[in-house]
């Protein structure tokens, strides 16, 4: 058995049991890295071969795509909602945080970095430009089950890795697509690494390494 899945196998029995379910998630705490240096930044999409275990929430801007996609997306903004939006900064912070991933129509690609850009440039979530004759349904699909790596402000990356519904060895899966990903981002890759740890919503942290 490997430190991954007995980790995870402790992070369930240690988690009392709740009403709801519970994410798996990932802590990764890093040292020896000078995070003033925007090199040493980055924001990272990673499609999980297991999936996340609960779907995204995806946002998509654009007139045709809307249309085409209402039934698939979470929120869907047409040109003349972008425009409404412009005179709004609290609803579009809160359009902004409720999605994980926005798609967009490329003609407003412009329009979105004048009207949202200042929300979502910061977090990471600037819309893929997807034309509007592009299979919406499977771009969505995909980001159903990917997630956001961030290092930013902090040396700690935590990120969810699937749920209770998921196998450990799903969950491992999943974990080390990931830890091969962030090492690869490292400036000195599993040099950079302190600790590896997995929990669940409620339930403590167990040390990976």
């Amino acid at each position: 058995m490997s430190d991954i899945t007995k980790a995870i196998k402790e992070a369930r029995e240690k988690s009392k049991k709740r009403n709801f379910m519970q994410s798996v998630d990932l802590i990764v705490t890093l040292k020896n890295i000078d995070l003033k240096k925007p090199e040493n930044t980055f924001v990272e999409e990673i499609e999980l071969p297991n999936g996340r275990g609960k779907k995204a929430k995806v946002g998509i801007i654009g007139n045709e795509l809307s249309l085409k996609s209402k039934n698939d997306a979470d929120f869907t903004i047409n040109e003349a909602k972008l425009k409404e939006l412009k005179k709004d900064n609290k609803k579009v912070k809160k359009i902004v945080n409720s999605c994980d991933f926005f798609i967009a129509e490329p003609a407003l690609m412009m329009q979105i970095g004048k009207t949202l850009g200042r929300v979502l440039g910061p977090r990471g979530k600037m819309p893929k430009p997807v034309p509007p004759q592009a299979n919406s349904k499977q771009i969505i699909e995909k980001l159903n089950k990917t997630i956001r790596v961030k290092l930013k402000e902090t040396p700690v990356i935590q990120c969810i890795v699937g749920n209770e519904k998921l196998s450990d060895e799903q969950i491992e899966e999943n974990i080390k697509l990931i830890l091969n990903q962030v090492t690869k981002k490292l400036s000195k890759g599993e040099q950079n690494i302190k600790t590896v740890q997995v929990k669940l919503t409620m339930g403590a942290p167990i040390k990976i390494r």
